[in-house]
């Protein structure tokens, strides 16, 4: 029998028949065992070096580089295609992570070289847990310092964006828990930030700008001998956003915050002990500094502060930390805890004024304009103020009806201005009428007494313009 010699014809019976070898191979897996072979036999000609990354170190305590490690293979491609893979659910919600089987080996590649890693497992009298790296001799030279340098950058940035913040807060000693320390923690969810926070728009960009330089200092903190760390005071009444500014600065950048309550610390070597106890990529809180020192409601003295700021113990502990005090009125305090080197940065948090009430509007009610806001600012031009936590709370309570929160903080101002006018002999009274309904708004002192009782809003009447400036000595008093 005589077949046709057509060309085209004998073109296509050759790729007919390549298809169907390629289709045979892929079904039985012969393509991925002449890899296999391929590579056994590349192997037998090369010599290999291997370096052995244990769980735990000489002191059995975790060894960092394991763990990031496994963090780094957990993202690899080769972690998905390879035959076998352990699936669990992450931390989150919808997350699902990769992990290796006991003795399970995946392959990476860098620099145009191959790299294989095995997942070490032995179950002896203990289990112990072990990464080895397996590289060509060759090219360890080349690759291994760089190599492992990558698995650190990756590592740390798959760190941060998996990162859930926490909230430390420090317990009494004697219900100290031998597996936390003197801390418990809890999801650290405040949703302040920047954005949200009434400041003054100039203000709020000259702090994210020295933050965002502050992450950036390491070795520039280093070069002058310094320890990496960034110390901040923020003063102004009660009620004013201090507290809501420290998260906004944890959210920032996203860092973990311990909450020091001096209250629960017996004596200067138990404060310490809670500095030694800190992580890095923190910000610890130190609030109303002032109240504790002056009523002497602790056991901690001004000596044992002043180390707490600045001693040599700082340079003992993990850096990369910001340090935040708060304070309701600094002229009453010891200089020495106000010097440079102990406060980098002051920040003053005032009464609300126009600006800042504009950005409560629009945060509380989403407001950028109303009828009513030229006769607010007039109000506020008068010396008449509340704490945005006041005005806040107004607009919580008649949130529903725009109109009648404005005209409620109008009332609430008008008040307030009264209250200055009697209280203050030579001060213009404010003679501001508000017109129009009046239904639902707080129209007397004795309302607006009960709104601070009720959210503790107290306030220091003697303080009502800023304290003079502390721009010297190196340094920065924010406004």
């Amino acid at each position: 029998m005589k077949f046709p010699c057509n060309p085209l014809f004998m073109l296509f019976l050759v790729v007919a028949l390549l298809f169907l070898v390629r289709a045979v191979l892929i079904k039985t897996g012969l393509i991925f065992l002449t890899k296999k072979w391929w590579r056994a036999i590349g192997d037998y000609f090369h010599v290999y070096q291997s370096f052995k990354v244990p769980q735990f170190n000489e002191s059995m305590q975790d060894n960092q580089l394991y763990r990031k490690i496994s963090v780094y293979l957990q993202s690899l491609t080769s972690m998905e295609d390879s035959d076998f893979t352990n699936l669990f659910a992450g931390k989150k919600s919808n997350e699902i992570v990769l992990r290796l089987e006991p003795n399970q080996v995946i392959d990476d590649f860098f620099l145009g070289t191959r790299l294989s890693w095995k997942n070490e497992i032995n179950f002896d009298s203990t289990i112990s847990r072990a990464f080895v790296l397996k590289i060509r001799k060759a090219d360890k030279r080349r690759i291994l310092r760089p190599y492992l340098q990558h698995i650190h950058t990756v590592a740390d940035e798959l760190d941060q964006k998996k990162r859930e913040l926490k909230m430390y807060m420090n317990i009494e000693s004697e219900q100290q828990q031998n597996q936390n320390g003197r801390w418990k923690y809890l999801p650290f969810n405040h949703p302040s930030t920047f954005e949200t926070i009434a400041m003054e728009s100039d203000l709020k960009n000259k702090l994210k700008s020295d933050l965002d330089s502050f992450l950036k200092a390491k070795q520039y903190y280093h070069r002058l001998g310094r320890v990496w760390k960034r110390s901040y005071l923020l003063y102004g009444p009660s009620g004013t956003g201090k507290s809501s500014f420290v998260a906004a600065m944890a959210n920032f950048l996203e860092y973990n915050v311990y909450d020091i309550d001096l209250s629960k610390v017996t004596d200067d070597s138990d404060l310490r002990m809670l500095l030694l106890q800190t992580t890095s990529k923190s910000v610890i809180v130190v609030e109303d500094l002032d109240r504790f020192l002056l009523d002497k409601i602790t056991g901690v003295s001004l000596s044992g502060v002043l180390n707490f700021m600045d001693g040599i113990l700082n340079s003992c502990c993990a850096e990369e930390k910001i340090m935040v005090f708060t304070m309701s009125n600094k002229d009453l305090i010891d200089p020495a805890i106000l010097r440079p080197g102990r406060i980098d940065v002051h920040i003053h948090f005032p009464l609300c004024d126009f600006s800042a009430f504009k950005t409560l509007a629009n945060s509380y009610l989403g407001l950028k304009d109303h009828k009513l806001f030229p006769q607010v600012e007039e109000i506020f031009q008068t010396g008449a103020s509340l704490s945005p936590a006041e005005i806040g709370e107004l607009m919580i309570a008649n949130r529903n009806s725009p109109s009648r929160a404005l005209k409620s903080v109008i009332t609430a101002l008008q008040t307030e201005g009264e209250c200055r006018g009697s209280a203050n002999i030579g001060r213009p009274r404010n003679s501001t009428d508000v017109t129009g309904d009046h239904s639902g708004i707080f129209e007397n002192v004795n309302a607006i007494k009960d709104i601070r009782k009720l959210y503790g809003l107290i306030r220091l009447k003697s303080n009502r313009k800023s304290p003079p400036s502390d721009m010297g000595s190196g340094q920065k008093d924010v406004r």
